[in-house]
């Protein structure tokens, strides 16, 4: 899809309820909503407001139990899971707040390990890997294993893992809450960048004021409905 008149993700009365015993609670209850393309948004909120089961909803990671879903104008509530796999393969780069990178597997392995997935020759993923380090930092540190880097150094391994798959949709959840005030900064810098340079749409879910500062939108959720859309 290349239309720009496309949005890169669109809701429609969106709704996902957990179930506890007798309690129901709606996580987040009737949200519709449209991001552009290109637009570096946040999605805020206190904990248990609703956002980071917005964004795996989003992600194809977990499925509504009301409403529809678009990523770059594909309705993903309409696919089969293996087609939701792949989308989650070629359409959408993830940026976890725990990093989740694998331990056995050094810094470049982790970074190319998608495009593993997609079949990408071994000589084209170290290259795009390689060009992705030097940008963010980590030249040098390929062969590292993840132990073996700080906290921020693993962030941007896994930014570069989310974004060498050249997806249309990054989504963040909390990048920055482990990492220190000079670190997380130097990350949104790096991930600015990107959007800028690459017109890669990001989405975050946050409470953090220096993500919500950079945010060219800002979307509050309060008791998983819409406060404010920014």
């Amino acid at each position: 899809m290349n239309d720009a008149s496309i949005a890169a993700v669109r809701t429609e009365s969106l709704r996902k309820v957990y179930r506890s015993g007798d309690q129901r609670v709606a996580a987040v209850d009737g949200i519709s909503l449209e991001i552009a393309r290109g637009e570096f948004a946040a999605i805020a909120g206190p904990s248990g407001s609703g956002k980071t089961t917005l964004l795996n909803l989003i992600g194809a990671l977990d499925a509504p139990d009301e409403g529809r879903i678009w990523v770059d104008g594909v309705e993903i509530t309409a696919l089969a899971l293996a087609k939701r796999a792949d989308l989650r393969k070629t359409r959408i780069g993830f940026i976890f707040q725990s990093y989740n990178l694998i331990e056995v597997l050094s810094a470049l392995e982790n970074a190319e390990f998608v495009l593993l997935l997609q079949g990408v020759p071994a000589a084209e993923r170290q290259q795009r890997v390689r060009e992705i380090f030097a940008r963010i930092g980590l030249e040098g540190l390929e062969h590292r294993r993840p132990h073996e880097l700080s906290g921020g150094q693993q962030q941007r391994v896994a930014i570069a893992r989310a974004i060498v798959a050249r997806p249309a949709l990054v989504l963040a959840d909390e990048p920055t809450a482990n990492l220190d005030s000079a670190t997380g900064a130097a990350l949104l810098d790096v991930m600015q960048e990107l959007n800028r340079d690459l017109a890669t749409t990001f989405i975050f879910s946050t409470h953090d004021p220096r993500v919500m500062e950079r945010a060219s939108r800002l979307v509050r959720l309060v008791d998983g409905k819409i406060a404010d859309a920014g």
